[in-house]
């Protein structure tokens, strides 16, 4: 195929039902200015919004975040990803070092791994007993309810990646040497306990997917349609409207009052791009 008729065809949806880049741009776009929209609101409102991400390993929970915060700002919307518990963690309460991340008046916090790691990796891995992992799936319902009575609104979103594609992505990140640090050991065994976490996702949906706080999933074998579609769906779930906006004109500059740029010996990047 020649580069003209390449070059052509690039920006439009192939064959395999794969959405082209031309068209995914155009699309993230219009949801980024929504976006936008609904970060004015929030801090206008006053409004506390909470979303979570969970998935398997390679999902595309990562890129899904960074696609939905990309326009719009760090101190409105927080992403939190918390690492492993220290010592003194692990003699808390389970859920407490969660707690103080919660969203304040005018914040949008999204959790890149929640407390559902308790449902998932901890308890697949070995890192809970049975026990305390059944004590997790019975009590987090209350404590989600008593999260949404607070005036917080609570997203759920799982996504759900096939064997075959999880297995295409992990292998990638073992030959791009941008990505080989998102693949470590403990990916590589929750990669072989893929059916163990099968049946730790049933169970977690079972009795945490809720009439008030359900679990939403998104297909993201396709990653580019997967955050398009997560974020339409993160818009329609909060109630967001548009806030009226001063129109913006860029002022004068001051005159240069007698300054003059100074001969001085700045030492430059060098430019070899």
């Amino acid at each position: 195929m020649s580069e003209t008729r390449k070059g052509k065809n690039s920006g439009k949806a192939k064959a395999n039902g794969k959405l082209g880049n031309k068209e995914y741009l155009e699309a993230l776009r219009r949801l980024h200015a929504e976006l936008v929209k609904m970060q004015e609101w929030v801090v206008h409102s006053g409004a506390k919004i909470c979303v979570v991400f969970e998935g398997r390993d390679g999902a595309g929970k990562g890129g899904t975040i960074k696609a939905i915060t990309e326009r719009v700002s760090p101190r409105i919307f927080r992403v939190v990803a918390l690492p492993a518990p220290t010592e003194r963690e692990k003699s808390q309460m389970y859920i407490q070092r969660y707690l103080p991340h919660m969203p304040a008046a005018g914040e949008v916090v999204i959790f890149d791994r929640s407390w559902y790691n308790r449902a998932g990796v901890e308890r697949v891995m070995g890192f809970c007993t049975e026990g305390q992992a059944q004590e997790f799936l019975m009590a987090v319902p209350l404590v989600e309810r008593a999260v949404i009575h607070s005036g917080i609104v609570l997203i759920k979103y799982w996504l759900e990646v096939s064997p075959e594609e999880q297995t295409r992505r992990l292998e990638n990140r073992i030959d791009d040497e941008r990505k080989i640090w998102k693949l470590s050991q403990m990916d590589l065994e929750s990669y072989r306990r893929w059916h163990d976490y099968s049946r730790a996702r049933d169970e977690m949906f079972a009795k945490t997917d809720t009439d008030f706080a359900p679990w939403f999933v998104v297909r993201s074998d396709d990653k580019k349609r997967a955050r398009l579609n997560a974020i339409s769906h993160l818009l329609s779930k909060v109630p967001y409207e548009s806030v009226p906006r001063a129109k913006v004109k860029l002022p004068e500059r001051l005159k240069a009052g007698g300054y003059r740029e100074p001969d001085y010996p700045y030492q430059f990047v060098p430019e070899r791009y």
